[in-house]
């Protein structure tokens, strides 16, 4: 099913100001150049994201979350990343309590003990060596891409242990409390920079084999939510980032181009047929993108309720939506920055901020140009890689 677009964002007013997702995305509206200098998401915005049932909401109903469906979630994420890409990105982890429940539920349990809004940063590769312990594993090592760490309960590095078979070739994340992880401060890109995305060191940390699990592998929760794929979904929850911030991108150009006049004398932007046409074209390459998008999550989430499995070339087109929805808002961003002409070019104008939030999402490694070639062969009937789909 084809859903409608977002609704343009409007200024918080004192009736919404006791609505804790609109004091969320305010937050998040204001302070997104504190985000970027600061390198990571304000501790107390990631209380206004708790508080907003970020996440809690893919939180099994058991463990006292609220187990939304996947496109709600999704919804929910893109929203924020209108308001802000990096709190967005960093947002979207809320996804991870749909594949922690490989864990066991002794583990989850005691995770979730004190309440479902627990935030969970996981970084898997590189895979470091761990040593058995008797019942545990020593972890030692350092990894990249730690989005959201600097606000996280729980982390998760990826590990593997010579001579252990049962994980498939595949790398097991070994979680721990985030005070026995150091974090490394290194994030200097030139796009979603308030996601704090750090190196993360560990040294000689035991962690018990119950707080070890392989990503994707079967989860020990019941209910559609935690049978639909976890790798697709943490596909999906990085690209809708992109949709929003397209979205915003959009919005921000209609604001200004009716009012902007040329130095040259050349009509408002908003009165010159090219921009007119490009609009155009933008406002339908993101919508059709997201109705694709949508379409596909809906779809493949009725199957599972329904209690039937997913076919490999349905969780195939789930990750191709997802993959064609970060090139599209990326596209459309870009595409809005040429519309602006010498407007954009400034450091620190919205259009610029958009343009450079987009461009990284469809760099991650679960976006990347791969995942094409992948859904290819699974169309034809061939087998892609371990991990897709």
């Amino acid at each position: 099913m084809a859903t409608a677009p977002l609704e343009q964002t409007r200024p918080i007013t004192d009736e919404a100001a006791a609505d804790p997702m609109a004091r969320l995305l305010a937050a998040c509206r204001a302070r997104r150049d504190e985000f970027g200098e600061k390198q990571q998401i304000s501790q107390d915005v990631v209380q206004l994201m708790k508080q907003a049932g970020v996440y809690r909401a893919c939180v099994a109903r058991s463990l006292g979350g609220d187990e939304v469906s996947p496109a709600t979630f999704l919804r929910m994420i893109e929203r924020i990343a209108q308001a802000d890409g990096s709190a967005g990105w960093v947002a979207s982890f809320g996804v991870s309590a749909t594949y922690l429940g490989s864990l066991p539920m002794a583990s989850l349990q005691e995770m979730y003990a004190n309440g479902p809004d627990v935030v969970f940063s996981g970084m898997i590769f590189p895979p470091q060596p761990a040593t058995p312990v008797g019942d545990a594993l020593e972890v030692s090592g350092r990894w990249s891409w730690g989005s959201g760490s600097t606000g996280a309960d729980y982390i998760g590095v990826g590990i593997k242990v010579e001579g252990d078979a049962s994980t498939g070739g595949l790398p097991l994340v070994a979680v721990m409390p985030a005070h026995k992880a150091q974090i490394v401060r290194n994030w200097n890109v030139i796009g979603l920079k308030g996601t704090g995305s750090h190196d993360v060191v560990v040294d000689k940390v035991m962690v018990p084999r119950e707080w070890t699990f392989v990503r994707g592998s079967k989860s020990n929760l019941e209910g559609a939510l935690f049978r639909y794929p976890a790798m697709a979904l943490a596909a999906q929850v990085l690209a809708v980032v992109a949709l929003g911030v397209g979205r915003a991108a959009i919005e921000e150009l209609m604001d200004y181009a009716l009012g902007r006049t040329s130095i040259t004398g050349a009509p408002t932007l908003a009165n010159r047929p090219n921009v007119q046409m490009d609009l155009a074209r933008a406002e339908a390459t993101l919508r059709s993108a997201r109705a694709f998008f949508y379409e596909t999550t809906e779809e493949a989430f009725d199957v599972l309720q329904r209690g039937d499995d997913l076919t490999p070339k349905q969780i195939a087109l789930l990750r191709l939506g997802a993959s064609h929805a970060a090139r599209a808002g990326s596209d459309v961003a870009g595409a809005v920055y040429r519309m602006s002409g010498t407007t954009g070019i400034f450091e620190g104008h919205p259009v610029a901020h958009y343009m450079h939030d987009a461009m990284i999402v469809p760099q991650h490694a679960f976006l990347a140009d791969g995942t094409f070639e992948s859904a290819g062969k699974v169309f034809f009937g061939l087998t892609p890689p371990p991990g897709f789909p």
